[in-house]
């Protein structure tokens, strides 16, 4: 990543973890309105709690933005953890779509076409090392009816 894409990352993000919690209910607002089948992976998780840990996964990755190399076994370790939910790789881009659309609601006018470049570009680098490692395991077997 540039530095400048960095830079505007970080600001940024410096932002949206001062009020975490509520950026992360935003966040899963937004994503069971792009996606309402996914509603069932979190019926047993407090969605604080889980909010709580995408805000630190998020603090991770944007703390490591210049060394990205360092973070890719924790990302391939949550991937691993999420086939384990059933993720698909199609929840990659919903979850991309959701966390852009709360970062642009929460911004306004100030997320701008750079800022709105930068966080894609940083999340597609996440996503395809998740995407990546998830296909090296085998996926859950679907419940028979």
């Amino acid at each position: 990543m540039q530095e400048t894409e960095i830079a505007l990352l970080e600001s940024s993000f410096s932002e949206v973890f001062k009020v975490r919690d509520d950026a992360a209910a935003l966040f899963y607002e937004r994503l069971f309105i792009h996606d309402p089948s996914l509603k069932p992976m979190f019926a047993k998780a407090d969605l604080r709690d889980q909010g709580k840990k995408l805000m630190m996964a998020l603090a991770l990755v944007v703390g490591a933005l210049r060394k990205l190399d360092t973070v890719v076994p924790a990302l391939r370790g949550l991937a691993v953890k999420h086939n384990g939910y059933g993720v698909r790789d199609e929840h990659y881009a919903t979850v991309g779509a959701a966390l852009l659309e709360t970062l642009s609601l929460f911004f306004g006018a100030r997320f701008s076409p750079e800022l709105h470049a930068a966080w894609a570009k940083a999340y597609g680098t996440v996503s395809a090392v998740m995407i990546e490692a998830a296909h090296e395991q085998p996926r859950p077997m679907a419940a028979a009816s």
